[in-house]
């Protein structure tokens, strides 16, 4: 590794207890976790981050995801064990983890919103933006994986 979590937060601690602080927001919104962790796992198998995929995949499963949703999340869209919300959340964090390749548009948004008030899909959307610079640390800094 070229640093850690704990190296970062000695280097930038404003900046580290800043986006921890954003995650402890999103947790307290009444979001349900195992959506939050969902949409977590999804975009870090997008985005390739070893760590944060680890780390996401253990508390999912401690917040309840079965193990076939996450068995089959890759491929989401052709699974059917996935409930219209979850649906909602998994291609809202694809069409926000991929923003830079597409744009977010009306039909994205409305299905979103189909399934989220305001508020959750700020909360999600929060969510997903913190796990795509967690991601992006993780790879820059080569985060090791736990054993």
């Amino acid at each position: 590794p070229r640093s850690s979590v704990a190296g970062l937060k000695t280097l930038a601690p404003d900046a580290m207890t800043a986006l921890i602080a954003i995650s402890q927001a999103v947790t307290a919104s009444g979001l349900p976790q195992d959506l939050i962790e969902l949409a977590k796992v999804r975009a870090s198998q997008i985005n390739g981050c070893a760590f944060c995929l680890d780390f996401h995949l253990k508390l999912a499963r401690q917040h309840g995801v079965p193990q076939t949703k996450l068995d089959l999340l890759s491929v989401w869209p052709d699974a059917p064990v996935y409930s219209a919300r979850e649906r909602a959340a998994l291609a809202w964090a694809e069409v926000l983890t991929l923003v830079a390749d597409q744009s977010v548009t009306e039909d994205d948004y409305a299905a979103a919103r189909a399934e989220f008030s305001e508020a959750e899909l700020v909360n999600l959307s929060l969510a997903i933006g913190t796990i795509n610079v967690w991601n992006r640390l993780g790879i820059a800094y080569a985060f090791a994986v736990s054993a």
